[in-house]
């Protein structure tokens, strides 16, 4: 499993845990004395998520960069 694909995966597999972890944030919300934790809890898939993110947009641009210069210098 090559490098891309692993990072896409990963953000995948992110994306379920963020889902889930504002689902519990949600239900929290409801009780009476909500956590403040509970609320942060998110926030770390989230940073992960916009990092993996970022990684996944700008790919095909350095992609493009890459094969531009391997062609003119082969």
């Amino acid at each position: 499993m090559n490098w891309n694909k692993s990072i896409r995966q990963t953000h995948r597999w992110l994306s379920i845990a963020f889902t889930v972890a504002v689902l519990i944030n949600i239900a929290a919300m409801g009780q009476e004395q909500p956590a403040v934790w509970v609320g942060l809890l998110a926030l770390f898939p989230l940073i992960l998520l916009l990092l993996s993110g970022l990684y996944l947009f700008v790919l095909p641009y350095t992609a493009k960069g890459r094969g531009a210069s391997a062609r003119s210098h082969g």
